[in-house]
């Protein structure tokens, strides 16, 4: 089972890495991280580059698509290449999904125009612009097409991913592995809950062009 993510310069670390934790524990299947071309790609917040050995052009097909979000998604969405080879990846994927601004990603590939689909709460207007219907649940199928919003849901939706590509209960062992048993200590972590100085605040921190 060939699982495959493409970064791109200024994604979103748990985005990339919170799947890649949880769907490299599936058994048979590898993770593959790939890059515009072979060599070092940095992180939002700087101080995490990954060494990528593979350029996406090199890959034909694999199981599952997954496109993470960040800064990197304007940068995709931007690059004609890479939304002609999403397309062509996605004609034979399994399942095909995102986390947080991956969706715009997917969107602007053509993948989600009149779907329900969800994305980041700072870029539910970029991710209309493509043609979805935004909902704020934290993860939304449409048979191979699976989107997750913003962050930390990347988690949520790679152990169900796991469930889909496995069983109910190997993805419990997953989750169970992974002791994924979250318990915030405040409860602001929607758009919904947070007050408005918290929701200000949380707009300072997108300002860097992660979200």
């Amino acid at each position: 089972m060939d699982i495959v993510i493409p970064l791109f310069d200024r994604f979103e670390p748990l985005d990339a890495i919170g799947p890649y934790e949880i769907l490299g524990n599936v058994p048979g299947a590898t993770v593959r991280f790939v890059a515009t071309e072979p060599g070092l790609v940095r992180d939002a917040l700087g101080s995490l580059p990954v060494h990528v050995g593979t350029g996406y052009a090199e890959v034909e097909r694999c199981d599952v698509l997954l496109i993470p979000g960040g800064g990197s998604h304007l940068a995709m969405v931007e690059d004609p290449a890479f939304l002609d080879w999403v397309r062509r990846i996605h004609s034979g994927t399994r399942f095909t999904t995102s986390v947080c601004t991956g969706s715009l990603v997917l969107g602007a590939a053509g993948l989600l125009e009149g779907l329900t689909a969800t994305t980041h709460w700072a870029a539910v207007a970029a991710l209309e612009s493509h043609g979805a219907v935004y909902t704020p649940e934290r993860v939304v199928r449409h048979d191979r097409l699976i989107t997750s919003a913003g962050v930390s849901s990347g988690i949520d939706m790679a152990v169900r991913l796991a469930a889909l590509l496995t069983d109910e209960v190997t993805a419990q062992a997953i989750q169970l592995y992974t002791e994924y048993d979250p318990q915030p200590p405040f409860d602001t972590g929607s758009v919904a809950k947070a007050p408005a100085e918290v929701l200000a605040r949380a707009r300072t921190l997108g300002r860097s062009g992660r979200a």
